[in-house]
């Protein structure tokens, strides 16, 4: 179970890093218009990760992991269409709504990336994460609703409500290339998302001269999205879309407090139900096990592994004991044993 302690670890770490971005956005849309805004993250990620990449090629540091090739070309194109419209409506949203609400709408974010990986991408979901998704649904409509006396919509929380619906979709797709290099994936989706995004908002005219804010904006694209990112991808190769997101549900709580602090926010009645509503699903979602008898199907593919686990028997010329990338073949093999639906456990059931 090593490997599932290293994705929950992956996973709280990056929604730590991204839980700051709804209150410091939030601060930074004073100067920046949303699209650019939108934009500006997922350069800011593009750019950090490369200076990174830069400095481990000058560093003569031996290649690990797997590079991507055109046969994933389908979802990094989805990956990337799907990434600039998702902050695209957040930072809308976020613009007509308060910053501590945004942060926990973006839970519906697990609801919808649970629900795309079971129906399309056939991820196993069992009994705990269909109440984990059931609660935080009820959490989202509470959040969603301004005023329950007459059952209003905000349209800044349909906004947040459409891009994790985005998100949801994305998150699949970047599963499906959770194998490969991971900063090559953030480097490709902060480029081309930030590119497309920042398309958008010229044509629409939005601009700033505020060069400590483009700055800002920029650096917080690093950190909240960029490492953020990162580390998400490395937690989904481990847990699968469905599980990662779950444990990703502390993002929005570390929001919420650094809203508390910059905007000295107080939380109404309907705020705190939620809030409690969604701590109960997030924790039916860390606790579900999955054990059963499985067949793996042989196949043959390339990404960063090791010969301590019961999947990689594959013998080589020289021993290797560290980890590597090289193509290799899985022979049929049926066992049981704890598990996620990791990439090697996408079996039916």
């Amino acid at each position: 179970m090593k490997n599932k302690a290293t994705g929950i670890f992956m996973a709280i770490l990056a929604a730590a890093l991204f839980g700051i971005s709804s209150p410091v956005s939030k601060l930074l849309l004073a100067e920046i218009p949303s699209t650019l805004m939108a934009s500006l993250l997922y350069l800011g990620a593009g750019i950090g990760m490369l200076a990174i990449n830069i400095a481990r090629r000058l560093g003569k540091r031996e290649q690990l992991e797997a590079r991507m090739t055109k046969r994933e070309m389908p979802y990094i194109i989805g990956m990337i269409i799907l990434d600039i419209a998702a902050p695209v409506c957040l930072m809308i949203g976020l613009s007509m709504t308060t910053s501590a609400n945004a942060a926990l709408l973006n839970n519906f974010e697990i609801v919808a990336t649970s629900l795309i990986a079971l129906i399309i991408f056939k991820e196993a979901i069992g009994k705990r994460m269909w109440i984990a998704i059931s609660l935080i649904t009820l959490s989202s409509i509470i959040l969603s609703v301004e005023d329950f006396h007459n059952i209003s919509f905000s349209t800044g929380s349909v906004f947040i409500l459409l891009a994790c619906l985005c998100w949801g979709f994305e998150n699949n797709c970047t599963r499906m290339l959770s194998l490969k290099d991971p900063l090559q994936i953030v480097i490709v989706k902060g480029f081309g998302s930030g590119a497309g995004a920042l398309i958008i908002a010229l044509a629409l005219k939005q601009y700033s001269t505020n060069i400590l804010y483009l700055f800002m904006s920029l650096v917080l694209g690093f950190v909240a999205y960029g490492l953020s990112i990162y580390f998400y991808i490395i937690a989904q190769r481990e847990l699968g879309a469905a599980r990662t997101s779950a444990y990703y549900a502390v993002a929005p709580f570390i929001g919420v407090l650094l809203s508390i602090i910059i905007f000295s926010q107080q939380f109404t009645i309907s705020f705190i139900i939620a809030l409690v509503i969604m701590i109960t699903g997030a924790y039916f979602a860390g606790v579900e096990h999955h054990k059963h008898s499985h067949i793996h199907e042989e196949t043959t593919h390339e990404h960063r592994h090791n010969h301590s686990d019961s999947h990689h028997n594959h013998t080589h010329d020289d021993k290797v004991e560290s980890e590597h990338s090289h193509i290799h073949t899985h022979e049929k093999v049926e066992h049981i044993h704890s598990h996620t639906p990791d990439m090697h456990h996408s079996h039916s059931h």
